[in-house]
């Protein structure tokens, strides 16, 4: 993101020592130039709340109101404070050493500026907190052209013990924090520079950003290393089959996988006629008895069976499922590599490497992957299908068309792509602000709806375009339709729930709605996620972190919970900075 004019003073400003207890004398930092960032720390950060701009504002309207009522100057610390009478000889001599130092900084004579500053220290009467936290901010400017960074980081504390609400001083001391690899302190005292500033300062929030993103991965790579494998539920694991037409594992036993007396027993469990792991396993698939669909896998691959491609194919999917990527990978390695294997399977095989190399963030070997598929089975309409999705992804909206196009010509009842392609036109239209293509993508999923009245996906990305248009009331109608057709999808409550509070700030209905999908499936971390977002806006900590942390254990990838650990650290962030300094951003 290129940084405007009023950013690069910022830095400028943020480089520079204090010439004075007014505008850089370390007050309290009012909203400065910029809009909110895609992120509001510690405010539901990348949640699609569109509520708190407003209560921002009020927020610091009336925090300028009553530090108006409160100070005496920009400083935040009235000048009246006990030791006004003293003689000023002392201050005033302070105040030249102070002025000299600024000169020997500006000239780039750090060491020279730092003896004087430190002069300014031992001159200035203790009880003039303005001007001591100023010249012990201004030392730490000195220090920080040297890289000192211990020293910068001890006298920006100083100061702010002197002065608790010294933007300046707190945000070089984050600064220094993330050179000194502190990154909990850092964010502290960044989630204390973004609430006093009021979120209007770009270059805070980009640290903020930059280290929560930091602690995220850290936190994400040793607790996904660690974690226990967790079944999702069995709405979401057949969802995602349903994502398949071509998929030869997630298709219904045939007929002469089940022994004759077998199928003549209607609504009982069936028993296979082969002693087989693989047959075994579909059984357990048919049953939704998922839990016993690896291990049996296993005795196939171990036997060496006839099914032994399929069973590698199956495991590997559930392991996916599960979250163990790197249990997955030799399975399917071994499926593509396998020539004489059926080659819907070895292209399934690529598919869903592609797209675990896509949650892993590698783009070029997932584009491999998909690439190899299309060239071993051009007629499989799943490879365009999920390709097409990948292209999305990667902002590569005509390639995606492209993809859905070729998919639709193979399969022309799939209505999930010719939904899926109209979400991809529509997105290049209200990316590239495009009236007319805007209202042609919004009467495709007019005619896709009307064409595929059952499928609840072309409900639910009409409804979020619905929403992107502000036609609320019509986009609850779409996710209306959604839970008609498949009242079990939880995902589709928590999207019902966010449409409340956008549209009418019902935030009772909202939370009534994403407590129904928790109670729908209680392993939906995305309403977990979303009603702890809520839940910090609200300003209720503890049951924010509490709901992250059940998204954490829930997450499916280590990339998911490296951002749910951003959103816990940020309530923690939070937390920490209202016990220290009495500083909460606005609630709802």
């Amino acid at each position: 993101m290129a940084a405007s004019k009023p950013v690069e003073a910022a830095v400028v400003a943020a480089a520079a020592p204090s010439s004075g207890s007014g505008v850089g004398g370390g007050g309290t930092a009012g909203p400065g130039t910029g809009g909110l960032p895609r992120w509001q720390l510690a405010l539901a950060v990348g949640a699609p709340l569109l509520l708190g701009a407003g209560a921002i504002y009020l927020w610091s309207r009336q925090q300028r109101r009553r530090e108006s009522r409160g100070r005496g100057d920009a400083s935040g610390l009235k000048r009246n404070s006990p030791g006004a009478h003293l003689d000023m000889n002392s201050l005033d001599r302070a105040q030249a050493a102070k002025n000299k130092g600024n000169k020997y900084f500006k000239a780039g004579k750090y060491e020279q500026a730092i003896q004087c500053y430190t002069e300014a220290i031992s001159l200035c009467p203790t009880e003039k907190n303005v001007d001591l936290s100023t010249f012990y901010q201004n030392r730490a400017a000195a220090f920080e052209q040297l890289q000192k960074w211990k020293e910068v980081a001890q006298d920006c504390t100083k100061a702010v013990e002197l002065n608790p609400k010294y933007v300046k001083a707190l945000f070089r001391r984050a600064k220094a924090h993330e050179k000194l690899d502190n990154k909990k302190e850092c964010l502290e005292d960044v989630t204390a520079v973004c609430i006093l500033e009021g979120f209007q300062n770009q270059q805070s929030m980009l640290l903020a950003d930059k280290v929560l993103k930091l602690l995220g991965k850290e936190k994400a790579k040793e607790k996904y290393k660690n974690r226990e494998p967790l079944m999702p539920s069995p709405q979401f694991i057949k969802s995602y089959f349903s994502s398949f037409t071509d998929d030869i594992i997630s298709q219904p036993m045939l007929k002469g996988e089940k022994s004759d007396e077998d199928k003549d027993k209607e609504g009982e469990a069936l028993e296979v006629k082969e002693n087989s792991g693989y047959l075994k396993a579909k059984q357990y698939m048919e049953e939704e008895n998922y839990d016993k669909i690896i291990s049996e896998c296993s005795k196939e691959i171990d036997a060496e069976g006839k099914y032994m491609a399929e069973a590698l194919l199956l495991r590997a999917t559930f392991y996916l499922l599960i979250g163990n990527a790197n249990a997955a990978k030799p399975d399917l390695d071994k499926v593509i590599s396998l020539k004489e294997a059926n080659v819907k399977l070895r292209a399934n095989a690529l598919i869903k490497r592609g797209s675990m190399y896509m949650q892993q963030q590698q783009p070029l070997l997932s584009t491999q992957d998909f690439n190899m598929a299309a060239d071993i089975d051009p007629q499989n309409a799943d490879v365009y299908h999920h390709r097409g999705q990948l292209k999305i992804l990667l902002d590569q909206v005509e390639e995606a068309v492209a993809d859905f196009d070729e998919c639709i010509r193979l399969r022309p009842e799939s209505a999930l792509a010719q939904a899926q392609k109209c979400f991809a036109l529509y997105r290049q239209a209200y990316t590239g602000n495009n009236s007319s293509q805007i209202q042609a993508a919004m009467k495709g999923f007019e005619e896709v709806i009307k064409k595929f009245p059952r499928c609840a996906e072309g409900y639910a990305l009409y409804a979020q375009a619905l929403t992107d248009q502000q036609q609320f009331g019509k986009a609850d109608e779409m996710y209306d339709k959604c839970i008609d057709l498949e009242p079990d999808n939880a995902t589709t409550y928590v999207h019902k729930g966010l449409l409340q509070l956008q549209w009418k700030q019902d935030l009772d209905r909202g939370l009534e709605l994403i407590s129904k999908a928790i109670e729908i499936d209680n392993k939906c971390d995305f309403a977990y996620e979303t009603m702890g977002t809520i839940e910090v806006q609200r300003g209720n900590m503890e049951k924010a972190i509490d709901m992250f942390n059940k998204a954490i254990n829930l997450a499916k990838s280590e990339m998911e919970m490296a951002h749910l650990y951003s959103l816990c650290d940020a309530a923690h962030a939070q937390t920490e900075v209202a016990k220290k300094y009495g500083l909460k951003p606005p609630t709802l």
